[in-house]
C-alpha cells in the first residue's frame, strides 16, 4: 500500500508538471504571436500599385502577401518579414514611405496564422513562410537586387533565412533582440525564464555565420526591445556592417520618428551595401 501510494504521488507529479508545461507554453505563444486576421487596408489606400500574391510553405501552409514592384524597373526589392503583431495591412503606410523615399519595391508576407494565410504560428512555421516567400521572389527578381529586411521578430526570421546561405545583396535588420531567451530575462528578470521559454528566435547564435552585408537600425528610446540588443546583434555580425542609431525613435514608430536621416542611411546601404563600418 505504501508503494502504491508513493507511485500514485509520482504520476500525479508527472501529470501537474506536463499541465504546466503546457500553460506555459501557451502563455509563450500568447505573448510572442499576436496576429490580426482582418485585412483593414491594401497599398492601394496609398495609390501604390501592388500585386495579390498567393502562394504555400514546404508544408503546404497556403500563405498571402503583396509584391509592390520598384518604382524603376531593375530595381531593389525588399523581402520583408514584419513583427509579431498585426498583420501586413498594418503596414501600408510604411510601404508607401519605401517607394517613396526609396523607390524600392517591396515582397512583404504574413506569417501563418496571420490576417490571410492559413495555419498557426511557430517557429519552425515562421522559417518556412519566410522560405517559401523567398522562392517566390527568387523566381521574379534575381538575388542581386533582393535585401532581406526583418523588423523585431522579424529580424529573427530573417537572420535564420540569411543563415541558411541563400543569395541576397544585403541584410537589413530594425529593433533586432538577441534572442527570445534574452527578451524573456529581461522583461521577467525574477522568473527562471530558462525552464520556459521553449522557442529560440536566437539572432545572436546565428548572426556570425551571415555571409552578405549587414545593416541594423535600432530606435534609442526603444520601449520593447533593449537599445543595447540592437548593439549586441550588430557587434556579432561579420563585416561588412554598419550600425544607425534612430534618435528618439521607439519600437514602432521608427520609420516616422527616424526623419530624413533615416531614409538616407537606407539609400546610403541600398545603393552600396559593401560599404559598410570598419
Amino acid at each position: 500500500m505504501h508503494r502504491y501510494g508513493r507511485f500514485r504521488h509520482f504520476i500525479f507529479y508527472i501529470i501537474l508538471a506536463a499541465i504546466l508545461m503546457g500553460l506555459f507554453g501557451f502563455l509563450e505563444n500568447f505573448l510572442l504571436y499576436q496576429p490580426f486576421r482582418t485585412i483593414d487596408l491594401t497599398p492601394a489606400a496609398y495609390k501604390v500599385p501592388f500585386e495579390d500574391v498567393r502562394f504555400a510553405a514546404a508544408d503546404g501552409t497556403k500563405l498571402h502577401g503583396w509584391y509592390v514592384p520598384p518604382v524603376e524597373p531593375g530595381g531593389p526589392v525588399i523581402l520583408w518579414a514584419h513583427g509579431n503583431a498585426g498583420n501586413i495591412s498594418h503596414r501600408t503606410e510604411n510601404i508607401a514611405l519605401i517607394r517613396t523615399q526609396l523607390g524600392a519595391g517591396v515582397f512583404l508576407f504574413d506569417y501563418r496564422g496571420y490576417g490571410l494565410s492559413a495555419g498557426n504560428p511557430g517557429e519552425e512555421g515562421l522559417y518556412a513562410d519566410a522560405r517559401a516567400a523567398y522562392a517566390w521572389l527568387g523566381g521574379r527578381v534575381p538575388p542581386e537586387r533582393i535585401f532581406l529586411f526583418g523588423r523585431s521578430l522579424g529580424a529573427a526570421v530573417m537572420v535564420q533565412l540569411a543563415s541558411e546561405g541563400v543569395r541576397a545583396r544585403g541584410l537589413i535588420l530594425e529593433s533586432p533582440f538577441e534572442s527570445l531567451l534574452a527578451m524573456g530575462q529581461n522583461l521577467f528578470p525574477i522568473l527562471p525564464v530558462s525552464w520556459i521559454v521553449e522557442q529560440k528566435f536566437d539572432l545572436a547564435a546565428l548572426i556570425p555565420t551571415v555571409k552578405m552585408p549587414v545593416f541594423v537600425l535600432h530606435g534609442s528610446q526603444d520601449e520593447v526591445v533593449p537599445f543595447s540588443q540592437g548593439q549586441k546583434v550588430f557587434s556579432l555580425a561579420p563585416r561588412p556592417k554598419r550600425f544607425f542609431s534612430i534618435i528618439g525613435a521607439g519600437h514602432n514608430n521608427t520609420y516616422t520618428a527616424g526623419g530624413p536621416e533615416y531614409w538616407k542611411a537606407w539609400r546610403r546601404f541600398l545603393a552600396s551595401p559593401g560599404g559598410g563600418q570598419p
